[in-house]
């Protein structure tokens, strides 16, 4: 079924359209048709939604009909809108122009680049005495064949300490680890999607997650992300009830790229929602221990679940190291030896190693996770103000938590600006990466994980460039992208 956007939930979205740069020059329904084209540039508004009929949306804007019919004439003549008589119209982009989310690129090989394209920390110095630690225990494990397709059970123990002291009682049981967070998501969706499914994710969301569900043919829809206040909740449950997605993947914690953080109110009713829906919900818990205005994060959205339709999936790469390949789920027991049974045909086992390595790591957890976020807050801040010192036209609020910063630019320009910054030793993660169809060039998703100097120095490279870009100086070489995380 195609979602549809209801008069009063567009009203909401296009805000003060009528008060935009350069609305007195334009006629009200020119302002309006670009006030509409600004949000699916920005992905605020999906691809293939419904639009609300003419008479509805001049009611909730209160304005004549003839404008909206103009507003929507001039869509339909830009490719930002397709009309059937007696059907409605749907949003869509000149020309079926799409860009595609392939996540991962080629490594990074070049020592002089600034890579601003992984938002994931060096290890931290706990690192090589918890290896060593674990050294010393893998004699326990060396008479057996060293297979465990859910894990050890210290490492199990271990991460389902870390849910019951979030409030949600979890056993051993209701663990699997994973090689990784996106290791856990891939096996997730061999188990609970069919090829073809459908499935919600935010918009902006992780460009890897985009991946996983393109290798497996799923048609995505979206709930679009606003800038300041995050998710929108009717238009998310709405979409929820319309569409009844086989499956919805959310980052409620600190979400990859804009750093928002879910309120607990809405975790309940989305719970609810989904159930009511028949929708399984996928919880990406990666950046859950990188809280960094000093308030905890909400109780986890499985808290809210009586009918096992939420898996949580986490992982050690974002508060510990990258390089540390342990991740987890988070389910019923009877779902976990589910995915044991499927995971036995991709890869039998995580590294008895490694969990090893995690579980010394993990008993450090409160003293590493508190030196990470005020390392993380440092340098966040460090970021904050040579923006605003450098780059004063680009819009950017402070996240609730996370690595990251989400960046609106004063142009749609991302793509424009990586190119270019590739020339300059600066490697960038543009915005379109983070969505569908080609929307979200307006933004740039900035990673605070690199030390204070190097995040000022690639801004001032940034700076230096973005004056080129309008003057349309030089035309940068094409280069092989690098890893996006």
């Amino acid at each position: 079924m195609t979602s549809q956007v209801r008069g009063v939930q567009l009203a909401r979205l296009l805000g003060q359209w009528h008060a935009l740069p350069g609305r007195r020059r334009s006629p009200d329904y020119a302002a309006l048709a670009a006030a509409v084209r600004g949000l699916l540039a920005d992905g605020r508004l999906p691809l293939g939604v419904r639009l609300p009929a003419e008479r509805e949306l001049a009611e909730a804007l209160r304005i004549s009909r003839t404008t909206v019919t103009a507003a929507y004439r001039q869509l339909r003549e830009t490719g930002h809108l397709a009309s059937r008589r007696g059907a409605g119209s749907w949003t869509m982009l000149p020309g079926t122009h799409r860009v595609a989310s392939t996540g991962l690129w080629t490594p990074l090989d070049d020592r002089d680049m600034i890579d601003l394209g992984v938002a994931a920390l060096a290890a931290p110095p706990e690192l090589v005495p918890a290896a060593r630690a674990a050294v010393e225990d893998l004699p326990r494990y060396l008479s057996g064949a060293g297979y465990h397709p859910t894990g050890i059970i210290e490492l199990r123990e271990a991460v389902a300490r870390t849910y019951t002291e979030r409030g949600l009682p979890t056993s051993a049981e209701q663990i699997m680890v994973t090689s990784g967070t996106q290791h856990a998501l891939d096996l997730v969706l061999r188990l609970a999607l069919a090829p073809g499914g459908n499935v919600l994710v935010e918009s902006p969301t992780y460009p890897n997650a985009l991946a996983a569900l393109a290798a497996r043919r799923a048609r995505i829809s979206t709930h679009g992300l606003a800038v300041d206040a995050g998710w929108d909740a009717d238009l998310l449950l709405g979409s929820i009830r319309q569409t009844r997605p086989k499956l919805a993947y959310l980052i409620p914690e600190f979400q990859n790229p804009t750093g928002h953080l879910m309120p607990a109110e809405l975790r309940e009713r989305l719970v609810a929602t989904a159930h009511a829906a028949g929708t399984d919900l996928v919880v990406d818990e990666s950046f859950v221990d990188l809280p960094l205005n000093g308030t905890p994060p909400p109780p986890p959205v499985a808290v809210f679940d009586r009918h096992s339709r939420v898996i949580s999936i986490g992982g050690m790469s974002k508060p510990y190291w990258g390089g540390l390949r342990i991740g987890w789920v988070r389910a019923s027991a009877p779902q976990v030896q589910r995915l044991a049974a499927a995971r036995v045909g991709v890869d039998m086992a995580s590294p008895v190693l490694d969990q090893l390595v995690a579980v010394h790591l993990l008993a450090q957890a409160p003293a590493i996770v508190a030196a990470r976020r005020a390392q993380l807050v440092t340098q966040r801040d460090a970021l904050l103000d040579v923006l605003a010192e450098r780059l004063p036209d680009w819009r950017v609020g402070v996240p609730h938590g996370g690595v990251t910063l989400w960046v609106e630019l004063d142009g749609p320009i991302s793509s424009a600006l990586a190119r270019a910054a590739e020339e300059v030793g600066v490697r960038l993660a543009p915005g379109p990466r983070f969505g569908l169809d080609g929307t979200l060039e307006r933004f740039l998703r900035l990673p605070f994980t690199l030390p204070a100097d190097d995040l000022v120095e690639a801004v001032g490279r940034l700076a230096a460039i973005r004056y080129d870009l309008d003057r349309g100086a030089g035309r940068p070489r094409w280069r092989e992208p690098a890893v996006i995380a």
